[in-house]
């Protein structure tokens, strides 16, 4: 059994984009860390099966998730669809042992338990894997930005596969949105964007 008092010494990684795996934690370890770290959450926490992964991200990995969130918000906003932001809320089941904190996520069309789509940013490798737990919760799509460009996981009966572009959002072009998330002027890419949504819809 692995201590509250080792995971908090875990947390204080130097290494800002720091990626720590622990094994042998109870569910119940798990939500008391939860609880201990609230709102400030500096960390990015999962649990799968006894597994707790904790990785405190860099400013390229928060800069890469803000700029997709607002990209993609704005794509909702021009597009009129209907979407529920729900960020980095914690997502849990106890009864399947598995929770975790994507990096942005969105229920689309109406609100629900657990978000339509999840968004994580891979800046390092390794670690729990986060389609196990997404499939957990049931969630329907999975994006993976990595080495600035989109994978794209539709949950299928058991399983998530591997496609080319995404069924919640067939017209987004994941390629231009990609693009735009690593551009180095946030404002002016939303803009431009904001543009090709719009010149889209005829």
């Amino acid at each position: 059994m692995v201590l509250l008092q080792e995971l908090s010494e875990l947390l204080q990684a130097e290494d800002p984009e720091e990626r720590q795996t622990i094994t042998g934690v109870s569910w119940e370890s798990y939500e008391i860390l939860l609880n201990d770290l609230g709102d400030s959450r500096q960390y990015r926490v999962t649990y799968f099966d006894g597994v707790i992964e904790l990785v405190s991200p860099s400013r390229r990995h928060e800069r890469n998730k803000t700029n997709i969130g607002s990209l993609l918000e704005a794509y909702f906003q021009e597009r009129r669809i209907r979407y529920f932001p729900l960020g980095s809320t914690t997502f849990r089941k106890p009864a399947r042992r598995g929770g975790t904190e994507p990096d942005e996520s969105y229920c689309i069309g109406t609100e629900k338990e657990f978000p339509d789509l999840a968004i994580e940013i891979i800046v390092t490798s390794g670690g729990v894997d986060k389609l196990e737990v997404y499939k957990i919760l049931g969630v329907k799509e999975v994006w993976f930005f990595r080495n600035n460009q989109f994978e794209v996981y539709i949950l299928q009966g058991e399983n998530y596969q591997q496609v080319v572009k995404s069924e919640l959002l067939a017209n987004l072009d994941l390629a231009i949105l990609a693009e735009y998330a690593i551009a180095p002027d946030p404002l002016e890419a939303i803009l431009a964007f904001r543009e090709i949504v719009k010149s889209s819809l005829g």
